[in-house]
């Protein structure tokens, strides 16, 4: 891990929301790099927010995007490829931490490079609360889903919302 990207993604994080002006919550807790951790933690704090996954991967032919998704959603590559025009795969660990400074489990959607696509899965606005780690596996956010849009808003990156399947 990088400890100073991941402060800055934190940083951005809580700044983001305050440009939005979207509420959130936060909590502090014991590092969350893998499903049952979040289960466990999950459990013992309450937290009544569907969980996100963010996806982070290379395109073919150079680049990178994340796919921001529930977190018991599949990767649907054909989808993407049909979308992005090219074909993707997942980052290995050691790609990921090079390119943006994220620990698996702990990857963020927001406060990326502007030059990484964010790509969207309808799924997240099915529900009324979200929640993600901010890059720090010890801290999670949780947000109305019905501010994603406002969120989203302010990025540099360019988004795209998957079609429905």
């Amino acid at each position: 891990m990088q400890p100073e990207k991941i402060e800055h993604i934190y940083q951005s994080n809580l700044e983001l929301f305050s440009q939005a002006n979207v509420s959130y919550q936060q909590w502090q807790h014991e590092p969350i790099l893998d499903f049952e951790a979040d289960e466990r933690i999950g459990k013992k704090l309450g937290w009544t927010a569907a969980p996100t996954k963010s996806l982070f991967m290379k395109v073919k032919g150079g680049g990178h995007c994340l796919l921001l998704t529930h977190r018991d959603s599949r990767l649907n590559s054909k989808l993407v490829k049909q979308v992005l025009g090219k074909r993707v795969s997942v980052c290995t660990h050691e790609e990921m931490i090079e390119e943006i400074g994220c620990a698996p489990g702990a990857v963020c959607p927001f406060g990326l490079p502007a030059d990484i696509t964010l790509l969207v899965d309808p799924v997240v606005y099915s529900y009324q609360d979200l929640m993600f780690t901010p890059g720090k596996p010890d801290m999670t956010f949780a947000f109305a889903a019905t501010d994603l849009d406002k969120l989203l808003e302010e990025l540099p990156n360019t988004v795209i919302p998957l079609p429905g399947e």
